[in-house]
């Protein structure tokens, strides 16, 4: 069972970056977003936006619809502070850096050094290699526990020793622990940073609250962020509660983040621009008061191209957007997110938090991120003159369908390499759901190697001397020593290769093929697989296909009470009622606990007239 829930963004005109503009910042008039937002807001019940834009090292525009809370009037201003979630990450990575650069620490020692209320847990990842600060702001340090649930007013809160040790953590029953050998791969952990907390704490004998602003919060004068929670002495007054998905308030609205360092600052999308502007001043060298070059260097710099395809120690690196590189970082609790987005030259950028639930803000974050940059014409054109003429017999090894290769997040769905006017180009799940970018131009750059439009880094694919796919090489330049080789069964899958046999022929000839793929996997369930599919082409108007893909799916899978579900849910949306009525009970039959399945029968029933 899926239910079918399509969200449009396009229809308020989604700007993509390959849109030219012969405006500039000083003519554009960015207020226009204004009366689009507001429509938006209230279709898609957010209670509140806020944003700050920048350009050319300097803030230009600001602006922030709506209201604190769903239970009050109190309309949001420029001062207003959200829970910022995990952008807290970068922001202690920065601090960690000045530190050393005041030769406080050393985050190249090992971090057990500095740790007094508790140590490193014994494991056979770690018996041979120490674990370091850089290792654990980077993400690589192999520790697990990878996100907190927020608390509130009345809860009981884990200490973070109790937190490392896994006590009173809804999300995570066990001590936090190793899963490989530092430095070896890439798992994204707030647990790491608890750690780095703890060190931080134990070492200089204040809470991280105050560490962060006596080294950067003071220094750049922001008088509206801070990472001191709810319930101490110090916390903000102007601030905007949580809503749930409904657009209610999560009980008091206010929670509380023990877990300080992975997700515990407040801040504005004003107090946010400030920060990733000093950083960008730094890195061009001119300007910067607070963060020196150095620090703004190595906290930027590219540690790994593993996990999303770029992350340095603390920022996220893989993002190319308009052809430029960028730091950036993502924050998102139950109830509150937003993004911090930054080009590495020309200091441009986005400041953007929204007290609402996914659903509610994502729609609208997008929306607004991708229209300033449009307007903004942030966009850079690739020089095709550097381009090469593709070799056929290339073009035809790479066409088909893989997993989410440009960032390894393979739960937004499977990218496409297809040939289009001669031209080769890619379609990006990632680039779909988050810049409505339908296809990217592959540039041929010789050795089969290519640059693909708003993305950083280069792609080579592998071919044998028979010319065969094997696999695929991504690095950011030629001299990147942190290349990663991923083999063609991590990005040629049964799910990849279903896909393509039901996308790329007609049913008939797909079912023989689908049957030889079976056999060639027979341990493979594609139960999923299928479902996926039917409401794939559902949602693109192949009605017909849909359907038989469902039916094939209750007779591949017939003990499955979902697939009949799913099948039961597809006739009843067409207005087949009965055959709907007959799945559901068939659903019904294999599993008598599925309750949509018997509320549905009995919606079937009342539009029929009958009963059972």
């Amino acid at each position: 069972m899926k239910k079918i829930i399509l969200v449009f963004l396009l229809s308020y005109g989604f700007s993509c970056f390959s849109q030219q503009k012969s405006s500039t910042a000083k003519t554009i008039n960015l207020d226009g977003l204004k009366v689009n937002v507001e429509k938006m807001m209230h279709e898609y019940n957010l209670k509140g936006l806020s944003v700050a834009v920048f350009e050319n090292y300097k803030i230009i525009w600001t602006n922030e619809w709506g209201v604190k809370a769903a239970d009050s009037k109190e309309r949001i201003d420029r001062n207003t502070a959200y829970s910022t979630a995990s952008i807290s990450k970068p922001i202690v990575a920065l601090v960690c850096a000045i530190l050393e650069e005041k030769g406080l620490i050393n985050l190249d020692e090992p971090i057990s050094k500095y740790l007094k209320r508790w140590q490193l847990p014994q494991s056979n990842f770690t018996k041979d290699t120490e674990v370091t600060w850089k290792h654990l702001l980077s993400h690589t340090a192999g520790t697990s526990q990878g996100g907190f649930e927020d608390y509130y007013q009345g809860d009981s809160m884990p200490t973070i020793v109790q937190s490392l040790q896994g006590k009173l953590l809804p999300r995570s029953k066990e001590e936090i622990k190793f899963l490989f050998k530092p430095g070896t791969n890439w798992e994204y952990s707030g647990g790491g940073y608890v750690i780095i907390q703890c060190a931080l704490e134990d070492h200089l004998g204040k809470p991280l609250a105050q560490i962060v602003k006596e080294n950067l919060l003071d220094p750049l004068k922001l008088k509206n962020s801070t990472m001191i929670q709810p319930n101490e002495k110090g916390f903000l007054t102007n601030i905007t509660k949580v809503h749930n998905s409904k657009g209610e308030i999560i009980r008091t609205g206010i929670p509380i983040t023990p877990q300080v360092a992975p997700s515990g600052l407040w801040s504005t999308p004003t107090d946010l621009a400030i920060i990733a502007i000093e950083v960008q001043k730094a890195l061009l060298g001119k300007g910067n008061k607070v963060i020196s070059t150095a620090v703004a260097k190595k906290v930027t710099d590219i540690v790994t191209l593993m996990g999303s395809r770029g992350w340095s120690y603390g920022w996220q690196r893989n993002l190319g957007w308009g052809n430029q590189d960028w730091f950036s970082h993502d924050g998102s609790n139950t109830g509150v997110g937003g993004e911090l987005l930054a080009t590495m030259k020309k200091g441009n950028g986005i400041a953007i938090l929204a007290n609402g639930d996914k659903p509610n803000r994502i729609p609208l974050m997008s929306y607004v991120e991708n229209t300033i940059m449009a307007e903004l014409n942030w966009n850079v054109s690739f020089d095709e003159k550097s381009a090469k003429n593709i070799p056929e017999q290339l073009s035809k090894a790479i066409i088909g369908y893989y997993t989410e290769i440009l960032f390894g997040y393979n739960r937004f769905g499977v990218t496409k390499i297809f040939k289009e006017d001669e031209k080769l180009y890619l379609g990006s799940p990632f680039f779909k759901e988050n810049m409505g970018i339908d296809k990217s131009r592959m540039y041929y750059m010789g050795n089969n190697t290519f640059k693909i439009d708003n993305y950083p880094n280069f792609i080579q694919f592998n071919l044998n001397h028979n010319n065969i796919l094997e696999g695929i090489t991504i690095f950011r330049d030629s001299s990147d020593l942190k290349k990663i080789q991923i083999q063609l069964n991590e990005i040629r899958t049964p799910e990849t290769k279903a896909i393509q046999i039901f996308t790329e022929n007609k049913y008939e000839e797909a079912i023989n093929k689908f049957e030889k793929l079976c056999l060639e996997y027979p341990a493979f369930s594609f139960e999923s697989v299928l479902n996926n599919l039917g409401y794939s082409f559902y949602s693109k108007k192949q009605i017909d296909l849909s359907v038989k893909i469902f039916n094939l799916n209750c007779i591949k899978y017939p003990k499955s009470a979902n697939t009949f579900d799913s099948l039961g849910e597809i006739y009843e949306i067409i207005g087949e009622l009965e055959l709907a009525k007959k799945n559901y009970k068939e659903s019904l039959q294999l599993n008598p606990e599925n309750s949509n399945a018997k509320e549905m029968i009995k919606k079937i029933e009342k539009r029929l007239g009958t009963k059972s």
